[in-house]
């Protein structure tokens, strides 16, 4: 069991339980860590941060822990972690770090490691940090003398991260028709405020921008992908042709179609695969995703003879896997969506550039571009039981044989999963069906038995 990091970093309460003194140590383990596994004695490290205000004071501290430990530092400013993922790669740098509680509220923050390659770092390295973290070995990583790092600020490589979604889709959205379509774009007070509104002005789509003025404390306040219903009003008002929703640190992003409905990240995905199928651009003709996407995403990839391949929950472990097979599309619910032949990590406006160009290159509705995939009910119920006894389910016949009698009941169109909380004491029971009534009824019954006997 770890002790800092979870399953996207380290995220907690910002100079309390996220203190200063605890991200120093994060960050010269971490830089001790990253350059040994990189060779480079002298790392180059890139930060960037959202907009909580908490941001530059995390950030303060972990430049010293690197700087301390003899690591060069280019700090970025405020930048969606995608943007930075993509420059550690352009730049060759040896890590980067974002400083980021995502989708949370603004009093927490968080760290998370990126590799040389952009991509978030495996668990194994954030166990050997952590191993290092606690040891009386990290005073022994000290630089002295002309072998201290330095650091410098470099927030006009924002400007590259823009010239990234130029140099990709200028020319296609050039050809485009874009006269009549108006998409808003909600940044939840985030990291894409800085960015979101510069890329899609530079590549002439029309738009609408919500929640532009972060102050520090409003990140994802009622807004972003976490909070659609302002997003889903301004779009029926406003008639605009698409809605979309970044989150906190912008590797993510749901959508809003012309009524107002939501287009969640299995949706996307149905559409993105659907269009790189047509263009014979998806790799190993394959999709990845979660155990936790609707069966509807499963039997979508079935009607479309496309090879549908999930893993556990976690976009790093859908990386993994699409790594491992060499599969260039996969993605969460949530709306992490990863595209390898433009970036190793979720974007959440590379997904929704992608998303409006099928849209204008079909020349669609969002609302019918989005009946490829029928989306199954789908209910949530926790049980609350001892953290002892949180995996203990897999081994009472009593709760395996009530499972299975449902499974064999939804005769393949319905599911029951069944997971542990990693942070809580608690499991949560999902089940997907035609009908919600029923589904729910069942979740909370399965609940109640698991709470039951794992009390």
């Amino acid at each position: 069991m770890r002790k800092y990091f979870g399953t996207d970093g380290i995220r907690r309460i910002a100079n309390t339980e996220l203190s200063p003194e605890l991200v120093y140590r994060v960050a010269k383990a971490g830089a001790y860590v990253l350059s040994k596994h990189s060779s480079n004695p002298t790392p180059t490290i890139l930060i960037g941060r959202d907009t909580r205000i908490s941001g530059t004071l995390i950030e303060s501290a972990m430049v010293a822990g690197f700087l301390s430990y003899g690591a060069n530092v280019k700090i970025l400013g405020v930048l969606p972690t995608p943007g930075v993922a993509y420059l550690t790669k352009k730049l060759k740098a040896d890590a980067s770090v974002v400083i980021s509680a995502s989708h949370n509220t603004y009093e927490f923050n968080g760290v998370k490691y990126f590799s040389n390659k952009g991509m978030k770092i495996p668990d194994e390295l954030e166990e050997e940090i952590e191993e290092i973290m606690d040891s009386d070995k990290l005073n022994d990583f000290s630089a002295v003398n002309e072998h201290i790092g330095v650091s410098e600020i470099r927030t006009d490589l924002l400007d590259e991260y823009i010239y990234f979604f130029r140099k990709n889709f200028e020319e296609d959205f050039e050809k485009l028709d874009t006269s009549d379509f108006v998409v808003a774009i909600d940044t939840a007070n985030g990291a894409t405020s800085v960015v979101a509104e510069k890329v899609f002005t530079a590549l002439g789509i029309k738009h609408y921008i919500l929640n532009n003025t972060p102050t520090g404390t409003n990140i994802n306040e009622n807004c972003g992908s976490t909070h659609l219903d302002v997003l889903k009003k301004y779009v029926v008002e406003n008639h605009c042709n698409l809605g979309i929703a970044y989150d906190g640190d912008g590797d993510r992003c749901l959508a809003v179609d012309e009524n107002g409905e939501e287009i969640d990240g299995d949706k996307l995905l149905a559409v993105i695969s659907n269009y790189m199928k047509e263009k014979g651009t998806l790799k190993n003709n394959t999709l990845v995703a979660t155990v936790m996407s609707n069966l509807g995403l499963k039997k979508y990839a079935e009607n479309n003879e496309i090879d549908f391949k999930q893993t556990k929950v976690g976009d790093r472990y859908v990386l993994e896997e699409m790594l491992k097979e060499g599969y260039n599309l996969g993605g969460e619910q949530s709306g992490h969506i990863i595209m390898l032949d433009y970036n190793p990590t979720g974007d959440g406006i590379l997904t929704s550039l992608m998303f409006t160009k099928i849209l204008l290159e079909k020349n669609i509705s969002a609302s019918k571009m989005c009946d490829i995939i029928n989306i199954y009910p789908q209910v949530l119920v926790n049980a609350k039981v001892s953290n002892e006894k949180k995996n203990d389910y897999k081994n009472d016949s009593e709760i395996k044989a009530e499972i299975d009698r449902l499974e064999q009941e939804f005769s393949g169109n319905g599911r029951v999963l069944i997971r542990p909380s990693g942070t809580e004491p608690l499991v949560r029971v999902m089940i997907e069906g035609t009908d919600k009534e029923y589904i729910q009824t069942k979740a909370e019954s399965l609940a109640k038995l698991i709470e039951k006997k794992l009390n």
